[in-house]
C-alpha cells in the first residue's frame, strides 16, 4: 500500500477515536485550559500527529498511546477531585492582582500583567471607578474576574493567592498604560 494511503487510513481511524474519546471525558475536555489541560491537549496532538504522519508508528500503537492518555487524564481527573495536594500540583492558583480599588503591583509582575491590560478587563467589566473594584483575580484558565461592587463576600476568594496585601499601590487617578 502507498504511503500515501497510510496515512489517509491512519487519519481516517485516528480522528474519529479522539472524538469518541473527547466526548467520553466528557464537557471538561472543551473547557478553558489550565496548564495542566494544556499538557494533556498537546500531548493528544502529538499522538494523532506522530501517527498519521509517521510511517513507522503503527496504527494500532497510536490508539492505544490516545486510549492510555486519556486514561491517564481521567485517573488524575479523580485524584485531582479527591485530594486537593494534587490539584495544587497541576493547576496553578488563581492570583489577587487588585483588592479594594488598590492594584497589587508585585502580583501584576508576579502575573506577567501589565497596567493596560488590567485597565482593558475593569472597562470590559463596566467599572466606572477605582473605588468600586472589591477584588480582580487571575483565574487558573487565564481569564481576568472583576468583582465590583458595595461589598464581597470573602468565600468568593478562598483558593486565591493573596500575594502581598500590604504593598499595594494606591491609584488616585485612572490607570494609566504603562509607560
Amino acid at each position: 500500500m502507498p504511503g500515501w494511503a497510510t496515512h489517509l487510513i491512519d487519519a481516517a481511524v485516528m480522528v474519529p477515536f479522539m472524538i469518541l474519546c473527547v466526548r467520553l471525558a466528557g464537557l471538561r475536555a472543551f473547557s478553558k485550559m489550565s496548564s495542566y489541560d494544556f499538557a494533556v491537549t498537546v500531548s493528544f496532538g502529538s499522538v494523532l500527529a506522530g501517527t498519521v504522519l509517521n510511517p513507522d508508528t503503527a496504527l494500532w500503537h497510536g490508539l492505544m498511546a490516545m486510549a492510555s492518555l486519556f486514561a491517564v487524564q481521567w485517573v488524575i481527573g479523580l485524584m485531582r477531585e479527591r485530594w486537593s495536594a494534587v490539584q495544587e500540583l497541576t493547576d496553578n492558583n488563581p492570583i489577587l492582582l487588585m483588592k479594594d480599588g488598590k492594584v497589587l503591583e508585585g502580583n501584576m509582575a508576579s502575573a506577567h500583567i501589565t497596567r493596560s491590560e488590567l485597565s482593558a478587563k475593569l472597562r470590559e467589566a463596566n467599572v466606572l471607578h477605582l473605588t468600586e473594584v472589591r477584588a480582580v483575580v487571575l483565574e487558573t484558565t487565564g481569564d481576568v474576574s472583576v468583582l465590583h461592587g458595595k461589598s464581597l463576600d470573602d468565600d468568593l476568594l478562598d483558593g486565591v493567592r493573596p500575594g502581598n496585601l500590604n504593598t499595594p499601590r494606591v491609584d488616585a487617578e485612572p490607570l494609566r498604560p504603562d509607560a
